[in-house]
């Protein structure tokens, strides 16, 4: 009997440790406490309706604890709907109690909205109060005489809250002032005159208003760094001598293959006049012979032609000693 009755006891010592742990797990009365002893007016009952909504109370109780602390006006409803709706609710809260204590006007819509944009709003808020330096990379730009200038700028910038929504980002401003390096650069004379003035550089880009449409207000645009490059101007006109000299070379290439063509064609075309008179002079005998036997040439007119060949070959032959008597020995 008394066995039983401690078996009963500890059953139900087990029953009540078992549901007070389950009634604190899903009833945060210590998040509770914590509120209402900082002065945050929530009660136990929204606690558990949070739960049934499967929202972490102390995902929104701990930042409203810590912005009514700071004397921000948020309620627990818009820090909950901002959860809700896929947000950094703790960086939200940060980002009102940065903009509040530098007196900045930012509401809790405004500071909601560029978070869901995806914007980091308290790194937004550090940037509005402590100015942001962005270094661009080597900029390479070439002056009117030819010679190439780098230049390389550091631009300090501030955030504008009211433009971070919709509004371009660091890798425009990058962007706008490398375009404006180069276009004064380009407009510049000489390099000289770029290197006497490189702050010239820095007031033309930032004349510009290359800020508008961008989430940051330009503060000012330094050069850091600004150096002579190669001469592109005359490696151009090397570059252009070299393609004419080519296009040139080819030309005279293209004039020498056509005058070999006409010599081929020239020496083909004597070649068969040659082989023309063989074959013509070959039928010289028998066109004698022929005319022998047919009675046409006599004997006698045979031998006179016979002896003005012979007549002609001498004069062709004396003709040619004189030749050679009036010609260098060396050269035949």
């Amino acid at each position: 009997m008394l066995d039983g009755l401690l078996i009963m006891i500890a059953l139900i010592a087990l029953g009540v440790i078992l549901f007070f742990t389950l009634f604190f797990n899903f009833i945060p009365v210590g998040l509770w406490i914590s509120a209402v002893s900082a002065g945050v007016k929530v009660s136990i009952f929204s606690l558990v309706g949070m739960r049934l909504r499967r929202v972490k109370p102390s995902m929104v109780i701990n930042p409203l604890i810590k912005g009514t602390k700071a004397g921000l006006n948020i309620s627990q409803n818009q820090l909950e709907s901002h959860l809700l709706s896929g947000g950094r609710v703790n960086n939200v809260v940060d980002a009102l109690i940065a903009a509040h204590r530098a007196n900045m006007e930012l509401s809790f819509e405004r500071a909601a909205a560029i978070d869901l944009a995806g914007r980091d709003v308290f790194e937004a808020v550090r940037m509005s109060v402590m100015p942001k330096i962005i270094e661009t990379p080597m900029i390479s730009a070439m002056a009117v005489n030819g010679i190439e200038i780098k230049a390389m700028a550091k631009v300090t910038v501030r955030a504008n809250i009211a433009r971070l929504v919709g509004g371009a980002g660091e890798d425009t401003i990058i962007a706008r002032v490398g375009e404006g390096i180069v276009t004064t650069i380009g407009s510049a004379k000489s390099h000289s005159e770029v290197l006497e003035n490189p702050d010239k550089i820095s007031q033309t880009v930032l004349n510009k208003g290359l800020d508008s449409g961008t989430a940051y207000e330009i503060l000012s645009i330094d050069i850091a760094d600004i150096d002579v490059g190669r001469n592109i101007g005359a490696e151009l006109q090397i570059d252009q001598a070299e393609a004419d000299k080519q296009i040139a070379q080819a030309k005279a290439e293209e004039r020498r293959a056509t005058a070999f063509a006409a010599e081929q064609e020239m020496r083909a075309r004597v070649e068969e006049m040659r082989s023309k008179v063989v074959e013509a002079e070959a039928q010289v005998p028998l066109a004698i012979a022929n005319a022998l036997q047919t009675g046409n040439l006599g004997v006698m007119d045979y031998i006179t032609m016979q002896n003005k060949m012979a007549d002609t070959k001498m004069r062709e032959g004396l003709g040619g000693i004189k030749i050679n008597m009036t010609t260098p020995p060396d050269v035949k």
